[in-house]
């Protein structure tokens, strides 16, 4: 029986989504087995009783902790991520029958995992300054009541913002992004994948900084946020989501920050 466009556009799209299944399973497990192993198996500044301030990161430290929110942002981010990149496997492949060179999906997704990277890199130096100032324990990874309160607020506010309707909006829409953003050969491919990581990472950005409130390594914590950015883009209603999640963080970092000064 005859292979049909729809049946390989099927098998590329199975392919593309097992293989994103896949990466964002090995990604969690690698979380999971951090977070079984004391100090959460991570860098980590330690704190000598005769000293006031942290000590200075190792190089091996700082690399392990960019490691720990690249693998992190991976498993947060794939899912979301997931209905973007079978819409390009998609589109590619339908172009690919009309003798359009076809480019491999994973180069799209690589532009995406690119900017999530380099939000890492600023994530990983976020940490080091806020233990460095010594408002981040380094045993649980939270933030200071006061701290804590003002990214709340900060997250709240943003997510009421038209910046963060404007990227929301560009990430509810595969198919219109792919359509008007469509650039032809790898590099194109891999500017694609940086441009939806560009528009995702303005959605998101001020919901990860809130992993620093309840804890780096708190895996429930990663989880509903993970879940909280995938209702997002996947309902109808995601901007209504996106104005009670504000509203609400706003209420809790208000309430944080009037216990934490009374």
């Amino acid at each position: 029986m005859p292979v049909t466009l729809d049946g390989i556009v099927r098998r590329d799209r199975a392919v593309a989504g097992a293989a994103m299944l896949v990466l964002a399973l090995l990604a969690w497990l690698y979380l999971f087995r951090m977070a079984a192993v004391p100090g959460h198996g991570m860098a980590g500044l330690t704190m000598d009783p005769a000293m006031p301030m942290p000590r200075a990161w190792s190089a091996r430290e700082v690399v392990l902790t960019f490691v720990m929110w690249a693998v992190m942002m991976v498993a947060m981010m794939i899912p979301a991520a997931s209905p973007m990149v079978l819409t390009f496997a998609t589109i590619n492949r339908r172009r690919a029958a009309s003798g359009a060179a076809t480019v491999p999906t994973a180069v799209f997704l690589a532009g995406y995992l690119v900017v999530w990277s380099a939000f890492s890199l600023g994530a990983a130096l976020a940490q080091w300054g806020l233990q460095r100032a010594a408002v981040l324990a380094p045993s649980s990874l939270t933030v200071t009541p006061v701290v804590g309160g003002l990214l709340l607020v900060l997250a709240g506010a943003y997510q009421l913002t038209p910046l963060k309707s404007a990227c929301l909006a560009r990430c509810q829409s595969p198919l219109g992004f792919i359509l008007t953003e469509w650039r032809e050969g790898t590099r194109g491919a891999f500017v694609m994948g940086l441009r939806h990581g560009a528009f995702c990472l303005g959605c998101c950005w001020a919901l990860m900084t809130l992993l620093f409130v309840a804890g780096v390594m708190n895996l429930l914590w990663v989880a509903a946020i993970a879940a909280l950015v995938l209702l997002e883009k996947l309902v109808p209603w995601g901007r209504a989501v996106s104005w009670a999640t504000g509203v609400g963080l706003l209420g809790w970092g208000a309430w944080v920050l009037a216990r934490s000064l009374a």
